[in-house]
């Protein structure tokens, strides 16, 4: 059985998203929430999250036993990205684009 769960439109780059879901891919959840859990980087806070949601829809299942969870995968994809400008030097403006995630982690029995 696998167990999902979805965040979307997260303010978090997907870029710098996708090298903390590279740490955790393939783990033990146990051990994968450590990980995320003690990362500086904002990304693993939310992916920390999503893997709870994801442990208790698992936990809703029938017949799941949770601490043989494995982290099967954590997909970063990109959302929408927000466009702004900001004012530079002689009357010219420039882009600053504030990108957006869509963060899927699937948790899967060993």
């Amino acid at each position: 059985m696998e167990a999902k769960a979805i965040a979307r439109f997260i303010r978090v780059s997907p870029r710098k998203t996708r090298l903390v879901a590279k740490n955790v891919a393939g783990r033990p959840v146990e051990d994968a929430m450590n990980i995320l859990k003690f990362s500086p980087q904002k990304g693993a806070a939310v992916i920390h999250d999503v893997m709870r949601s994801a442990l208790a829809n698992a936990s809703q299942m029938p017949n799941v036993n949770v601490d043989a969870l494995v982290v099967k995968q954590v997909l970063v994809n990109e959302g929408p990205t927000w466009k702004r400008f900001m004012p530079r030097a002689q009357g010219r403006a420039t882009n600053i684009m504030k990108r957006t995630s869509h963060i899927t982690v699937i948790l899967a029995e060993k």
